[in-house]
């Protein structure tokens, strides 16, 4: 447990020095950084923004050897800020694998006096509904910006929108004069989450954003963000952890010998097309009868619903069904090493991690033609691609893979080739230390030089 004598939160952040704003303006940056992360949730709590923060926290501290701490929340994931009845995580300082970690305590007493409002006043498109989607969706952490804007760091990072902390973060960085860094997660497909001018605000005043995608970085430059502080860095995996894991054990434990395994390894969401991908095995138990379904992921309210999926299948077809619930990182690369294709048919992304953990596997993968996906899945290179919302063509590209093994083999295998050149985390990691130095290199030379910072338009 880190102590207060560490780190008090009385310390306040003070301006970088002229020999600190040298040495990064001269893209030195020969002293660790110090940076402030701010997410909504932090191992053990799951979710794909969440696990990038913490991959990204260690490797800045076990391979640059800077000094990161983590601002995050008590809860486990995202469902739970506007539900009280929800469990907890201990609040207080921690310290996992060099990243020191405090979560603050999340106020969810307005969530449910605030669904049926900030719904309706949505749907009628009254004035100024983002900020009620906004509080609705939380967290609602008080004393997170005063934290932020006393805490020691030459850069604040916060990561993603749509929720509320990513505008306590850039305030408290900002009204102490450091540089923030916005890693934005945006899908631009989904209206209720992203549709709200105060995100394209908050965009333009950072400092650097960081987008995961093309198709991201353009969204926020044509709402007003400045092309020159959008970044581009994507996300990345673990390929070691991935390769050459023996299916057998687990096949053995499953009882399901040499059966064709379909697998969604995931967050388990109402935009992750799980529907579709039931009705499309369907279609493909009528070619290939014992090939099985595997559902893996965090058990989340979307959870129940897709037990009810299942259990409403014909007894014969829903003993092809695995429902593997809340299984821990280390069983993900033995559950992934079962599948024979990774069907992933999301309506929308801000990049799809499940598609990087699949081909670090070796594994084929199916997304859908819409937003982010259909940059990251290149159509018959490394993946295939189908419609959203047709299970009939969602079938007939499982089906594509599971008559012809070469062929997907050799997707797997050119997504892998993909992984290990450009998405380990290590060279994530350096391209994100290397946006943070030259951020906070123009953030100093503009103080020098008495230039206002976005922050100050």
């Amino acid at each position: 447990m880190r102590q207060a004598t560490t780190i008090a939160d009385s310390r306040i952040a003070t301006t970088v020095s002229a020999a600190t704003t040298r040495e990064f303006r001269d893209g030195a940056a020969s002293r660790p950084l110090r940076v402030l992360h701010v997410v909504q949730g932090y191992t053990p709590a799951v979710g794909g923004s969440e696990r990038v923060i913490q991959r990204l926290s260690e490797e800045l501290v076990a391979h640059h050897g800077d000094r990161i701490t983590v601002f995050t929340t008590d809860c486990r994931n995202a469902e739970a800020f506007p539900r009280p009845s929800f469990p907890r995580l201990a609040l207080g300082w921690e310290t996992l694998r060099g990243v020191d970690v405090r979560r603050f305590h999340v106020m969810r007493q307005l969530g449910p006096l605030l669904g049926p409002v900030q719904s309706a006043a949505f749907r009628l498109g009254v004035p100024l509904n983002d900020h009620l989607r906004t509080w609705y969706a939380g967290p609602i952490i008080p004393g997170l910006a005063r934290a932020v804007r006393r805490f020691d760091a030459d850069l604040v990072a916060a990561t993603s929108f749509p929720l509320r902390h990513m505008y306590q973060a850039l305030r408290g960085a900002h009204t102490s004069g450091r540089p923030c860094v916005l890693i934005g997660g945006i899908h631009p497909d989904d209206r209720w989450g992203y549709d709200r001018p105060m995100i394209n605000r908050a965009a333009a005043r950072a400092d650097l954003y960081v987008a995961y995608t093309q198709l991201e970085a353009r969204y926020v430059i044509e709402r007003g963000a400045s092309a020159d502080r959008v970044e581009v860095i994507g996300v990345g995996v673990d390929p070691d952890e991935f390769a050459n894991v023996d299916p057998e054990p687990m096949r053995r434990e499953l009882g399901i010998g040499d059966a064709p395994v379909v697998g969604f390894i995931g967050q388990l969401g109402i935009h992750k097309g799980i529907e579709h991908l039931v009705a499309a095995m369907e279609l493909v138990w009528l070619r290939h009868p014992g090939a099985r379904l595997l559902i893996a992921g965090a058990y989340t309210v979307f959870a129940k619903r897709v037990e009810e999926l299942v259990a409403r299948l014909p007894g014969q077809q829903r003993d092809r069904v695995l429902l593997r619930f809340d299984f821990s990182e280390d069983d993900k690369p033995r559950l992934m090493s079962l599948l024979d294709v990774l069907a992933y048919p999301s309506q929308y992304e801000s990049y799809g991690i499940a598609f990087l953990e699949a081909w670090a596997a070796a594994k084929p993968v199916i997304g859908c033609r819409c937003g982010a996906v259909a940059e990251v899945v290149r159509d018959d290179a490394d993946g295939l691609l189908v419609p959203y919302a047709d299970p009939r063509a969602l079938a007939e590209a499982i089906g594509a893979l599971l008559d012809d093994p070469g062929r997907a083999r050799a997707l797997g295998a050119a997504g892998r080739r993909r992984v290990r050149t450009d998405n380990s985390w290590r060279a994530i990691a350096a391209r994100f230390r290397e946006a943070y130095v030259r951020t906070i290199a123009r953030a100093s030379s503009g103080a020098e030089a008495g230039r206002p910072s976005p922050r100050a338009v």
